[in-house]
């Protein structure tokens, strides 16, 4: 086999037939529901965790994978071959998943190199790092210039998202900048950014709809920008925002991943978004 081999986690919430097809390891965070502890996208697909949020009485908890986690995938990689490794993580600022990936590759330190980038996102914004990085290992070019490309992107890739419900966020502490919307009476809908790596409050938007066009329009201000991706967790009016977003970039240019457990723990039900590179 040969060549660098990808490995990210599973808060990429990129669709299986793509991590498949582009053969990255994908290492997954786990979800506790009060007592139950289960693995990210192998006890629970994003399907059955929004479901299971909805009969729930208490709101789901994440954590990182463990370094041995990620030690096990680099083994993986090397025992297919690999001659370098370069491991793509969400937001070290929003959690220790990278730390661990970080403790993980010690382990083999001496056998194979690797090198582990903090994408400074979440979600698709991550995912579509990740799928760059592994588009440009199949093409056979070396390490330094696969984790040189997603160090690049992880300076150049945009995360919005709207919220539909912020109790999630309240709950879970990880609110940052976005501690600006808590307490507001009005019935809002917060749209964040995800920005160096911290989510930060954007705007405030009165409604659904008028937040999903916010967020069309910050497409459209950005004329040249690469990999649009859409996420979104659950959400019914996902078939509206790709109408909207048509007439700036077709369908079939746009990749789109289900918010899993480990950022909808913390979005909340039918929160919906784009992941974007700007030159």
């Amino acid at each position: 086999m040969g060549g660098v081999r990808i490995v990210t986690d599973s808060s990429c919430d990129l669709p299986n037939d793509l991590v498949t097809e582009l053969d990255i390891d994908v290492v997954p965070l786990t979800i506790r529901f009060g007592g139950e502890e289960l693995v990210d996208r192998r006890d629970l697909s994003p399907k059955e965790f929004w479901a299971r949020c909805h009969s729930s009485p208490v709101l789901p908890e994440t954590a990182a994978p463990s370094p041995g986690a990620f030690e096990t995938a680099f083994r993986r990689a090397t025992d297919l071959g690999a001659d370098g490794i370069v491991c793509i993580n969400l937001s070290s600022k929003l959690s220790a998943t990278g730390q661990a990936a970080q403790m993980g590759a010690r382990s083999l330190e001496g056998q194979v190199p690797i090198r582990v980038v903090d994408s400074k996102s979440v979600t698709m914004g991550l995912g579509m790092i990740v799928v760059a990085a592994a588009r440009m290992a199949a093409d056979g070019k070396g390490l330094d210039d696969v984790a040189g490309l997603a160090e690049d992107l992880a300076s150049r890739t945009r995360v919005y998202g709207a919220l539909d419900t912020l109790e999630n966020l309240k709950k879970g502490g990880r609110v940052g900048g976005a501690s600006a919307f808590i307490g507001s009476m009005l019935a809002i809908k917060p749209i964040i950014e995800v920005r160096d790596g911290e989510v930060e409050a954007e705007s405030k938007q009165r409604t659904r709809s008028k937040a999903l066009r916010y967020i069309v329009d910050k497409v459209r201000s950005q004329p040249n920008l690469e990999n649009l991706a859409v996420m979104h967790g659950d959400a019914p009016d996902l078939d509206e925002f790709l109408d909207l977003l048509d007439p700036l970039v077709g369908r079939d240019n746009i990749v789109i991943g289900d918010i899993g457990a480990v950022i909808g723990t913390h979005a909340g039900p039918r929160v919906i978004g784009v992941a974007f590179q700007v030159p």
